[in-house]
């Protein structure tokens, strides 16, 4: 639907991700109040957007979502909208001509070793290995010189996280590398939350029922730029980049882009490939596979068919390449570091003089932010509505 000069919401809601759909559900559910969504893209639901691609191969054309979560509210939230396809996401690392277990563990330490090794061999290993503790971590590399030590921070992270970042390790915040754990037994579930799943139909599907409240009206294709001249409303959620917000008055805060490349594979191309997968109907042997090696061009190759389980025949696999970040690309990541944070910090300061405006989300928020953390920010910013306040306490 378009919009007319004389249009008036009670909430605009800037970003049909999901901060901004869930949000809006909630304002619709909770408030009664009448929202209207707009997002720049063709389509609801962010980077989360999923598609079936021309093969019938569900993917995720923004890079692999895969949500989890230790927040019994954000499931039981989310579970009114979907069923869930429980996965254990799985991943390797593909660096000096192999396939590594990844995250690091004792199966790492075994292929480094090329031999069956104990717990206690690989932290006798590690503690010779690791850097000593003198304060808190300044950087990144400090942290993971500490916790995984030389060999394996040359090994996996210090050239993945050079490619990824567009600049070493040694400046950007230890809460970069810091997500990645070093285990020293046979564990090698790439993360830890207690729930781990995807949408049964897929995120299209869950974000379409969450949107499909009388309440809400949802124009895409449609810039804040565009809308905020020609229509009114009482209050706004607000989604986009914190520093956009404020046309850069305090300068650019620092993103990082990305830039993706699908590829698809025939049954009997998938054939040939099993000595490489090493599972029947497969290109690769887990669901995701990051290289590390600064002479491949791209990041990570996911085939997310992996999780899913989606019995259709073909493969299609995702290349992630990590992208000098311009007005004119997507900012997916915030760039963490102590000057991107004072920058940011300063934004932030000046959203508190803003009236009938709530900022949520990783961009608005300039935070590395899981998708579970999103939604419980965008759960309390309903809650401090349905109470009265502009932001959550």
């Amino acid at each position: 639907m378009g919009y007319t000069a004389s249009m008036h919401a009670s909430f605009l809601v800037v970003g049909a991700g999901l901060a901004g759909l869930t949000a809006a559900e909630q304002i619709a559910a909770r408030l009664g109040k009448d929202c209207l969504v707009i997002d720049r893209r063709d389509h609801i639901g962010g980077n989360c957007h999923d598609m079936q691609d021309e093969h019938g191969v569900l993917v995720h054309p923004y890079g692999p979502h895969y949500f989890r979560t230790d927040s019994e509210r954000v499931v039981n939230y989310l579970s009114r909208f979907t069923d869930w396809h429980p996965v254990r996401y799985r991943v390797q690392s593909c660096t000096k001509g192999r396939y590594w277990s990844f995250p690091v563990n004792l199966r790492t330490f075994e292929q480094l070793m090329g031999r069956e090794c104990t717990e206690e061999e690989f932290r006798a290993w590690l503690d010779r290995e690791r850097a000593p503790e003198d304060g808190p971590p300044a950087n990144s590399e400090e942290l993971m010189l500490r916790t995984a030590g030389k060999t394996l921070y040359r090994l996996f992270f210090a050239p993945y996280t050079l490619k990824q970042w567009g600049v070493p390790a040694t400046e950007l915040a230890p809460s970069v590398c810091g997500r990645i754990p070093i285990r020293t037994n046979r564990d090698d579930s790439y993360l830890k939350e207690s729930f781990q799943a995807l949408p049964q139909d897929g995120y299209a599907a869950m974000f379409r029922r969450m949107s499909s409240s009388p309440l809400i009206r949802i124009l895409t294709s449609t810039s804040f730029e565009e809308v905020k001249k020609r229509i009114t409303w009482d209050h706004l959620i607000y989604t986009g980049p914190l520093d956009a917000y404020f046309n850069y008055s305090l300068g650019r805060l620092p993103y990082r882009s990305l830039r993706f490349e699908r590829e698809h594979f025939s049954a009997d191309q998938l054939e040939e490939r099993l000595p490489v997968s090493g599972k029947e109907g497969f290109w690769q042997p887990e669901m995701q596979v990051n290289y590390p090696d600064p002479a491949v061009p791209w990041t990570r190759i996911v085939e997310l068919k992996h999780a899913t389980g989606q019995q259709v025949e073909g493969r299609t696999v995702i290349r992630e390449y990590p992208d000098a970040w311009t007005t004119e690309k997507e900012p997916y990541y915030p760039i963490p570091s102590g000057v991107s944070e004072q920058l940011a910090e300063a934004y932030r300061k000046l959203t508190k003089r803003e009236k009938h405006v709530t900022f949520i989300g990783r961009l608005a928020q300039y935070r590395y932010l899981n998708m579970d953390q999103v939604v419980l920010q965008a759960l309390e910013c309903a809650d401090a509505l349905a109470g009265g306040r502009d932001n959550p306490a």
